[in-house]
């Protein structure tokens, strides 16, 4: 395998980023020597883009309609696109979070067959009422599955408690019931808006040649018209909130939680990304593994192994979120709240924070050798307006000021919200006489 640190300065020196006439943009980084390719194609469009004005009309769409039509969008009269990926040998994958959606393979052969592929599937959709109606009720059995999730039943009982308007508090699959509302032209509709060429990015990383990746996707992308589209993402949450905490038994053997403190929206471009980043060395400072809070509550079995500690932003929202299994979640809270005040007194250690700071860019140069999660990372960043590479240097600028700011600002008990699955307790059997 190529040497990491070559290869990173290598590869910030060989990225080609090219804006078609047609308003895509198509980023393409070049990797000698590497035996595999990995495509995204990319759309900024995800669950909580259900409310905006379409050239001056208002639009209200049912939950879910980013994910199915991403479900729909392998299906064309032809057949179906994972049939056609695996005569290319291609491993094909689509996902849709919160504020995109992603259509994706890797692939070690028959690079330009499988590309076609991609392009055509995304760029030429196929509805009809009959395979609408098919597909709602393989996603509606889909829904079903996941709200026997303890994983996912957390985080959204947290998102639905933290934010009364923000479209997060939605289930990224709508419900069963909200999807048997999307017909045709509910998904054509979105499709004309959203997967515009000008709302669109190809990335591309792998031993290839650029140019022709470039041209590739130029003779199959026709020349779209951006939608004047102006996205909503709910009013302003209100200063007084109903309920802080929310449980729910499900089918578990060890209680589950989530527990979010809400943070103000970051904004876009390098000051979100500064924001983030700040945001994630709070919480390596606070409760990371490399805490000694971290290590006294692992030491008590408080916390396990699969306890997380993140930062998580999107338009018009952001918290630091600290989720795992643990049968005394509230403890873990008021000892955060301990450390989190003992930070705002005596400051924070800078040797730690040095430390953390190195940690995390190494990981994350590292990291540039995965395909897949650098692909991801760089379309992201590329739709909130910044360029993933530019992290060393933002890291860098971050202080223990700013750190500092942070936790004062953002870790209070008056902004926590804490969402626990417990088991199913058992019913108590009635007495006989």
């Amino acid at each position: 395998m190529p040497d990491t640190k070559q290869t990173v300065l290598e590869q910030a020196v060989a990225d080609q980023w090219k804006v078609l006439p047609s308003g895509l943009t198509v980023l393409v980084r070049p990797m000698p020597g590497y035996s595999s390719t990995h495509v995204i194609f990319a759309t900024k469009f995800g669950s909580i883009d259900r409310d905006f004005r379409l050239d001056g009309k208002e639009v209200h769409l049912p939950a879910g309609v980013a994910h199915f039509l991403e479900h729909k969008m392998f299906e064309d009269q032809d057949g179906d696109a994972f049939a056609k990926y695996a005569k290319t040998g291609a491993n094909a994958n689509a996902f849709t979070s919160f504020d995109r959606t992603c259509y994706l393979f890797t692939a070690t052969q028959q690079l330009d067959e499988s590309l076609d592929v991609l392009l055509g599937m995304v760029g030429h959709p196929y509805f009809t009422e009959q395979t609408i109606a098919k597909e709602q009720g393989i996603i509606g059995q889909e829904i079903k599955m996941y709200e026997d999730s303890a994983d996912s039943a957390v985080m959204e009982n947290l998102f639905r408690i933290m934010y009364q308007n923000h479209p997060v508090r939605n289930n990224i699959a709508g419900t069963v019931e909200s999807i048997e509302e999307i017909t045709a032209e509910t998904l054509k509709l979105c499709h004309d808006t959203f997967y515009d060429p000008s709302n669109l990015i190809v990335c591309v990383i792998g031993d290839v040649d650029a140019q022709k990746i470039i041209d590739q996707v130029r003779c199959q992308t026709p020349a779209g018209k951006p939608a004047r589209v102006e996205r909503c993402y709910g009013a302003p949450e209100p200063q007084e909130v109903r309920n802080r905490r929310i449980e729910k038994e499900m089918e578990i053997s060890m209680p589950a939680f989530a527990i979010g403190f809400r943070c103000p929206d970051a904004g876009r471009g390098r000051d979100a990304m500064r924001m983030e980043l700040i945001g994630e060395l709070a919480g390596e400072i606070l409760i990371g593994e490399s805490s000694e809070l971290y290590q006294k509550l692992y030491d008590e079995n408080v916390i396990d192994a699969d306890f997380s500690v993140d930062y998580e932003r999107m338009k018009g929202m952001a918290l630091l979120e600290l989720c795992g299994d643990s049968e005394q979640p509230e403890r873990i809270l008021q000892e955060v709240l301990q450390e989190a005040a003992c930070v705002i007194k005596t400051g924070v250690d800078r040797a730690l924070l040095d430390r953390l700071k190195k940690s995390v860019t190494g990981r994350r140069l590292r990291g540039l050798d995965g395909f897949e999660g650098t692909c991801y990372r760089m379309c992201a960043y590329y739709f909130d307006g910044a360029e993933y590479l530019d992290y060393p240097e933002i890291y860098a600028s971050v202080t223990a000021e700013d750190v500092e700011q942070f936790i004062r600002e953002n870790v209070k008990e008056e902004l926590a919200f804490v969402s626990v699955i417990r088991p199913k307790r058992e019913k108590e059997e009635k007495s006989c006489c």
